[in-house]
């Protein structure tokens, strides 16, 4: 098994370590770089653009975060990077320039988001990228047609499923992924603990990260049922690990 010990060794900041959005917005360089500074890993969101390159950016559509009509897949890359996020200086990046900012500095997890009809090569791209990184990645999703994906193009880098909810059909939908060869799993903090995450903890001895941490509250229960914790709205010991 892939040693993952660097997934949990330190609080996984969501979309950089940003200030929810007031003067450093997610998923910009400035997030980044205090995420950097403070040692902490990152998460970042990726889409494709119209012309077929990984970016940067969460939403499937522009007006949060850009300010402006339309979605991502009708944008290219370079459009997109003309774009400022929030009023700020922040523009778009691509994942490339995101992966020559970081320089391995700390570690990543990107999560790949899927549109229907609008993301063929997506994974394909990312993967691509990150062999030709040198720093620790991972990737993950929550869409179960890209991880149907992951085995084809991953080869050693972690690949994970985003997840969430209690109900049976939510949980069989989430045991079924794991015929993909997932290495790690990324679980809403608000819906732990459950019989999928004991599972692949205790039996797999699978890691486990948590998503979104914003009180004490939810660091307490991450560290109750899971691995590490993906955070935003405070400021962690960056060292704390399972």
């Amino acid at each position: 098994m892939t040693d993952l010990s660097w997934l949990v060794a330190r609080p996984i900041a969501h979309r950089g370590y940003h200030d929810l959005n007031k003067a450093v917005w997610e998923n910009t360089l400035s997030a980044f770089d205090r995420a950097i500074d403070r040692g902490y890993a990152i998460e970042c969101d990726v889409h494709l653009s119209a012309d077929g390159v990984p970016v940067v950016f969460h939403d499937d559509d522009l007006k949060r975060l850009a300010r402006t009509e339309g979605y991502v897949w009708q944008r290219t890359a370079a459009e997109m990077g003309a774009l400022r996020i929030g009023g700020t200086a922040d523009y778009v990046p691509t994942l490339q320039q995101l992966l020559d900012h970081v320089r391995g500095r700390v570690p990543l997890v990107v999560e790949l988001k899927g549109i229907p009809g609008r993301d063929e090569g997506l994974v394909e791209k990312v993967c691509a990228l990150l062999h030709a990184y040198r720093g620790e990645a991972a990737i993950m999703s929550f869409d179960h047609w890209l991880i149907r994906q992951f085995p084809a193009h991953a080869g050693t880098i972690p690949t994970g499923l985003t997840a969430y909810g209690t109900k049976d059909h939510e949980l069989e939908a989430h045991f079924s992924m794991l015929a993909h060869d997932i290495s790690f799993v990324s679980y809403s903090v608000s819906d732990l603990p459950n019989r999928f995450v004991r599972f692949v903890r205790e039996r797999l001895h699978m890691p486990v990260i948590t998503w979104t941490v914003c009180t004490q509250a939810g660091v307490e229960q991450t560290f109750a049922h899971a691995d590490q914790m993906t955070f935003e709205g405070f400021e962690p010991d960056p060292v704390r690990a399972a």
